[in-house]
This record gives C-alpha cells, structure tokens and sequence, in this order.
C-alpha cells in the first residue's frame, strides 16, 4: 500500500517520536519552516512536540497520542518525524495499527525512527519512508541532495536511479551552519557484481537486529535490504549486529544488500568492509553495495520500506515508492 504523494498545499504533520523538538534551535526551526513553505508545503505540530523530560524525550503516552492523532487527522498528507534517539521501540505497542492503516499518509524518518517505519510496514503493509527529519530541513547548506532524492520519491511516480552525491560530511552542522567540512564522494563501492530486484527493507542495522522476534518484524523474504550502522556503537555491534541478522532463517532467501555510508570516527575503508564480509558465506553470491547516501552522514537519500528497487551492478534504480 504506497500513499498518496505530495503536491503544493499538502499539509505536513511534525511529531517527535523519539527525541524532544525541545532540542532543535529557533535558527534550524524557522530554516526548515521557509524550506518546505518555499515547497509549497502547510506544517502542523503534534501537540507534545515539545515536551521534554530527563531522557530528552517525553511520556509514551504523548508521543503515541502525537503519531495516532496525525493518522487520524483527515486534513494531515505526510508525517514528519523532529529528530532520531533511542526509545521509539517504547511506542510501539501503543500504536493504533488498524487506524494507520485505514488512513495511509507518508511516514518519514531515520536513524531511531527505523523501528516505527518497519513495525508500520510490517503491521499494516504501509509503505513508509526512511528519510529527512523536520530537524534535517533546518541545515542552511549542503542539503541540495537530500532534498533532491525527498522530492523525487514523495512527490513524484516516475522510477528514478540512486545517483552518488558529489560531496558528504559529518559535521555538526546544527550548532555551526556557516563553517562546514565538506568532504569528496569517492562513489559506491561495488563489493559483489550482480543483478537483483525486489521490496526495499531496512534502516539501521541495529535496530532492525532489535525488532527480530516481535510482531513488529517486517518480513524479509526476497527482499533487497538497505543496512546503516550508527557510530555510537562500536563496528564489531555492526558486524555482530548483521551476523545475528544473517541467522534470520528467511535471509537465505535475501536478495541484495545495500549498505550506508559509515561515519568517519569507525575509520572503515572499503579494505576493511570487504575484509569484515569476505566471512559472511550468506552474501558470497547476491549483489553487495555501500557507501551509499544514508545513514548518519549527510547528505541523505530517501527510500521506501516496502517499496520496489533494481540493482545492476552498482546502479541502483527505485521502481515502486
């Protein structure tokens, strides 16, 4: 089930999850109001947005009245999450899954927001999307792509390929928009030839570890996964992380995998990628790609869970989003 698109005049919910709106600056905030504004898009808040508790987050309660109410609100056409964290796994239980899936609407975020895209696809067999927060709207330069690759999946039909961005960075942009590092894209690293083509799963790796055995798993067989690693935890959680995936009994049945962009604190070069994978008997004979614009660098593409992709050799084709 792919939602409806967006278009001029289409109103935007922004809910917060995970982490509080409490966290993003006045300066980032009014940045990504003019951004989607100048879109042609109408933002609307959760009412608990800003409610913020010791853990930077607020009350389960809040933040599962916030994403019910924005499903349930007729007037609202996507939904955009504030910003990642670490409790999202929290709401999942209060959610109201029939209610989502009789009203269908874009659902966009990363980072911890994985957990919510997957358990809704897995629940509902609502495509959601893993992309840009409110949050990452508020970044004055280095944004071109991310918003690029959010238009062409959320606000057109047409098949589009996955092009590599020119430059990325892993700056903390939030709290200096003016002096940043910007750093070469050396590409895609092709790290096993071939030709595939099915659904679209993932987000971060770990998370999708995390959701392994509950009702909020969403069903990998034959499909493409897109895998990310975030830096806060150590790259042997990463390859811990997908050996337990690769235990899955339906990854056998796994038919490519495409990894994100690693943050340069964990030093990974495609060397040592290809040395960590060369043990993985589960990928020697399906498409392995990485080095691709998501994860916790920027910029960012945006792609569906539970939608359709085409990979042949290192290009990388979206067909249903």
């Amino acid at each position: 089930m792919i939602p409806a698109k967006l278009h001029s005049g289409s109103h935007i919910r922004v809910i917060a999850p995970s982490r509080s709106m409490a966290l993003i600056k006045e300066d980032c905030r009014k940045i990504a109001n003019e951004r989607l504004d100048k879109m042609g898009l109408k933002v609307s808040y959760g009412k608990n947005v800003d409610e913020c508790d010791e853990n930077l987050s607020s009350s389960i309660k809040s933040r599962a009245d916030d994403l019910n109410e924005a499903f349930a609100d007729k007037s609202v056409d996507a939904i955009l999450t504030v910003i990642g964290g670490v409790n999202c796994m929290e709401i999942l239980d209060y959610l109201d899954y029939d209610l989502i899936k009789k009203n269908p609407k874009i659902f966009c975020g990363f980072s911890d927001i994985t957990a919510l895209s997957n358990a809704i696809y897995a629940r509902t067999g609502l495509v959601t999307y893993s992309g840009p927060h409110f949050s990452s709207f508020g970044m004055l330069k280095g944004f071109d792509y991310t918003l690029e690759y959010f238009q062409k999946c959320l606000m057109q039909d047409k098949p589009f390929e996955i092009k590599a961005s020119a430059e990325w960075s892993d700056d903390p942009w939030f709290r200096d928009q003016e002096n940043r590092n910007f750093i070469k894209n050396d590409g895609y690293w092709l790290l096993n030839k071939g030709k595939a083509e099915g659904r679209m799963v993932g987000g971060n790796l770990g998370l999708m570890d995390e959701l392994k055995g509950t009702p909020y798993f969403p069903d990998i067989k034959n499909s493409i996964l897109f895998l990310e690693h975030c830096s806060e935890d150590a790259l042997w959680a990463f390859n811990r992380s997908l050996e337990a995936l690769m235990l899955h009994p339906d990854f056998a049945t796994v038919k490519a995998v495409v990894f994100g962009r690693f943050e340069p604190e964990h030093k990974v070069t495609r060397e040592m990628l290809e040395k960590i994978l060369a043990n993985k008997k589960e990928l020697k004979n399906i498409p392995v790609i990485a080095n691709v614009d998501f994860g916790h660098t920027t910029p960012i593409i945006t792609f569906p869970v539970g939608g359709k992709c085409r990979i042949d050799g290192d290009k990388i084709e979206l067909l249903e989003f």
